[in-house]
């Protein structure tokens, strides 16, 4: 079942608001658990949990930033 633009445009602004700052915490909390690892490392992992955010809503925000597809186009 794919999802309507609009309903990707709410989930989006949904994970953007709650889920991020959520994971932000979780990042950080599991920095906390590593204790105080050379910079390189806290480096990678930063990094690495940056990109593996994103990977499960890849398809909720692809696209969000064009027009409506579903929304008629008037030409005059």
């Amino acid at each position: 079942m794919a999802l309507s633009y609009k309903a990707r445009r709410r989930w989006s602004l949904v994970i953007l608001l709650l889920g991020l700052p959520a994971y932000i915490v979780t990042a950080v909390t599991i920095m906390n658990w590593l204790g105080r690892p050379p910079l390189w490392v806290e480096f990678l992992v930063y990094v690495a949990l940056g990109i593996l955010w994103a990977l499960p809503f890849k398809f909720i925000f692809k696209g969000i930033g064009q027009a409506d597809p579903d929304q008629p186009t008037s030409e005059d």
